[in-house]
């Protein structure tokens, strides 16, 4: 192996190490610590009709990430049904929908541990869109974070609290 080869393989590494990371040690447990705190009220709560949920947007979540890695990659059929996401109105429980949650991202999480890195720039179809590998983990990641920030804005709209996540920086 050369050394561009190396260089490469080891980008490569580090992306699927990331991505990996950031979802299982650094976005889910923000979007559970803050989802335990609410009500079961608060979770369904939405400012407007044209608004989501706390839920809605949960279930948006888990559906996106199994169509976009588990199905996508994966090749693990999810059956999904995108409009139900947003047209749920609950009752669900927190507890359950933290549960699908931290399935499916351990699901994502088992499939990007074991994707070979020389298959990132392999074209998948998915949804509607003709994107590489890497591209679909890219975009998981990303819309993780966009909507659990929507998240973290709602707690703060129904709790009045900060969630201090950058307390252990405020001394350094």
């Amino acid at each position: 192996m050369n050394s561009e080869t190396s260089a490469a393989e080891s980008a490569a590494q580090e992306f699927i190490k990331a991505s990996r990371n950031l979802l299982k040690a650094d976005l889910l447990p923000r979007l559970v610590r803050c989802v335990k705190q609410l009500s079961e009220e608060d979770v369904w709560w939405r400012p407007n009709e044209s608004s989501n949920s706390i839920g809605n947007l949960m279930l948006h979540l888990i559906g996106n990430m199994r169509q976009w890695i588990v199905e996508g990659l994966g090749g693990i059929p999810t059956h999904r049904n995108r409009d139900s996401e947003f047209a749920a109105r609950g009752p669900e429980p927190k507890a359950m929908l933290l549960a699908k949650m931290e399935e499916a991202v351990a699901e994502v999480d088992g499939i990007l541990q074991g994707f070979a890195t020389d298959r990132l720039l392999d074209r998948r179809s998915i949804q509607v869109y003709d994107v590489s590998v890497l591209q679909a983990v890219y975009h998981v990641v990303e819309h993780f974070s966009y909507h659990t920030g929507q998240i973290l804005y709602i707690y703060k709209l129904r709790s009045n609290k900060d969630l201090k996540f950058y307390e252990h920086l405020e001394n350094s």
